[in-house]
C-alpha cells in the first residue's frame, strides 16, 4: 500500500510541475520552440518594425555550421545548433566527418561563450529534401541544461558550462526529410517526438536522460509537442499525427483522448492552444479544426468545435484576440480565422512576392511577423482587418527556414549560417 501511495503521489507531483512548466517564463526569456509554452508568442515591448543591414542590426555572427533549427535564449545566454563536415549546402563532403555543433551565445552581444561538437551516429540520412540538413531541432533550456535533439544520433544534454551531461538513444528511423521536432521541458521530464526514429514519443528524465515512459503509434508527425493546461489544474501533452490530434498524461504516457483531424498526410506545424481549446493546421492539401480538450477517449464527435480547410503545410499558426493567424508554406498568402467558428476573417498575399514561409508566424506587441524563406520579412499589424506595416531585408544570398525568437527585447533571426540581432536604435539627428 505504501508503495502504491509513493506512486499515485510522484505522478501528481509530475503533473503539478507540468502545469508550472507551462506557465509563462520572465519576458525575456525564450526557453523553447516558439517561446514560452510554445505558442509563438511574446510579451516584449518594442520589438524593431523595420530593419535591414545598416538599420537596427545589434549585431551578427557567423555560425560554425549551417542549420534549420531556431535560436532560443535564457538568462541573458542565447542557444543554438548547427552542422558541418558533411551535406552543407554547395559542401557535400564526407558523412565520417558529420558533426552537429551547439553553441551558446551572449545575449548582449553576440559573443560566443561555448561550443559542444556531437560527432554522428552512422549512416545517416544520406541526403535531405530542400538541403534542411542535419540541425533542424530547437533546442530547450532550462537553469540548469541545454537540450538538444540529433534524430538517430540521440538526445543530449550540456550543462551551463557545454559539458556533456547525458545522451539518450530514441530510435535509428530514418526519413528523407530528415528529423525536425524540437524537445520540451515538462517538470522533471524532457519530452521528444520521435516520430521519424521510432514511432515513439519519448519522455526522459531531465536530470540523467533515462527513459521514464515512451508511448507508441505517432506517424508521420513533424511538429513539437505542445502542454496544455486544462480545467481542475491539469495539464495535457498534445500533437498531431496523420489524421488525428492525440493527447497524453504528461507524467505517466497514458493516453487520455484522441480527435479526427481529416486531414491527409503528414503533419508539421504545431499545434497551439487558448483557454482549453486546441487550434491544427496542417497537411499538404490543407486543413484546420478546433477541438477542447480535457475529454477522455475518441472525442470527435463530442468536443470537435469546428472543421475548416483552409492551412499550411509547414509553418505553424498564432492565437491573439479570438483569431488564428498562419502563412501558407507555398502561395505567399497569409490566413486569418476566427477562432471561434474557423470561418475565413481575410486572406492576402504579402509583397512583394515572399516564395515560400517555412518559418512560423511570431506575435509580440500587436504585430505580427513572417519570415520568408528567401529572406525577406514581413510585419503585418494584429487585427481583423490586413494591414502590412513594413517589408525588410538582410540578405539576398541566404536561406531563413528558422522560426523568429525573442531575447531581451530584441528579435532573433536565423538564415543557414548566420545569426542576427536586431533591436530598435535612436535615430541619428
Amino acid at each position: 500500500m505504501a508503495k502504491t501511495w509513493l506512486i499515485v503521489t510522484l505522478v501528481l507531483l509530475g503533473a503539478a510541475a507540468c502545469a508550472r512548466a507551462a506557465d509563462a517564463p520572465a519576458p525575456a526569456d525564450w526557453p523553447q520552440f516558439r517561446g514560452p509554452g510554445g505558442l509563438g508568442a511574446s510579451a516584449a515591448p518594442g520589438l524593431p518594425l523595420e530593419w535591414s543591414p545598416d538599420r537596427n542590426l545589434v549585431w551578427k555572427v557567423d555560425l560554425p555550421g549551417a542549420g534549420a533549427s531556431s535560436p532560443i535564449a535564457l538568462g541573458g545566454r542565447i542557444y543554438i545548433t548547427c552542422y558541418s563536415g558533411y551535406g552543407v549546402p554547395d559542401k557535400p563532403g564526407d558523412m565520417a566527418a558529420l558533426r552537429r555543433h551547439v553553441v551558446c551565445l551572449a545575449a548582449a552581444d553576440g559573443k560566443v561563450l561555448w561550443k559542444a561538437d556531437v560527432p554522428a551516429r552512422l549512416a545517416e540520412q544520406p541526403t535531405t529534401r530542400e538541403d534542411h540538413g542535419y540541425a533542424s531541432s530547437t533546442p530547450a533550456a532550462d537553469a540548469d541544461c541545454v537540450y538538444v535533439f540529433f534524430g538517430k544520433s540521440g538526445v543530449f544534454a550540456f550543462d551551463q558550462d557545454g559539458r556533456e551531461v547525458w545522451r539518450a538513444d530514441v530510435g535509428s528511423g530514418l526519413s528523407g526529410w530528415g528529423s525536425a521536432a524540437s524537445p520540451v521541458l515538462c517538470g522533471d521530464l524532457l519530452v521528444v517526438n520521435a516520430s521519424v526514429e521510432s514511432e515513439s514519443l519519448v519522455a526522459l528524465d531531465k536530470r540523467t536522460g533515462k527513459e521514464a515512459w515512451r508511448a507508441g503509434g505517432i506517424k508521420e508527425a513533424w511538429n513539437t509537442p505542445l502542454l496544455v493546461p486544462v480545467e481542475g489544474g491539469k495539464t495535457e501533452l498534445v500533437l498531431a499525427i496523420h489524421g488525428k490530434i492525440l493527447a497524453f498524461a504528461p507524467a505517466t504516457g497514458d493516453a487520455l483522448w484522441s480527435c479526427d483531424t481529416d486531414i491527409g498526410w503528414y503533419m508539421a506545424p504545431s499545434l497551439v492552444a487558448h483557454a482549453g481549446v486546441v487550434y491544427c493546421i496542417g497537411g499538404r492539401s490543407g486543413g484546420s479544426l478546433a477541438v477542447r480538450a480535457g475529454g477522455r477517449g475518441d472525442v470527435t464527435a463530442s468536443r470537435r468545435l469546428w472543421k475548416g480547410r483552409k492551412g499550411s503545410n509547414v509553418s505553424s499558426p498564432v492565437y491573439h484576440e479570438g483569431r488564428l493567424y498562419f502563412a501558407d508554406d507555398a502561395t505567399g498568402t497569409v490566413s486569418c480565422l476566427d477562432a471561434r467558428t474557423g470561418e475565413a476573417v481575410y486572406e492576402a498575399h504579402l509583397a512583394p512576392e515572399p516564395g515560400q514561409i517555412y518559418a512560423s508566424a511570431l506575435l509580440a506587441d500587436g504585430r505580427l511577423y513572417y519570415v520568408a524563406r528567401q529572406g525577406g520579412a514581413f510585419v503585418v499589424a494584429a487585427g481583423p482587418q490586413f494591414r502590412q506595416l513594413a517589408y525588410n531585408r538582410l540578405d539576398d544570398r541566404a536561406v531563413f527556414d528558422a522560426s523568429p525568437a525573442v531575447a531581451g527585447g530584441r528579435l532573433l533571426l536565423r538564415s543557414t549560417r548566420v545569426l542576427y540581432c536586431l533591436g530598435e536604435k535612436q535615430k541619428s539627428k
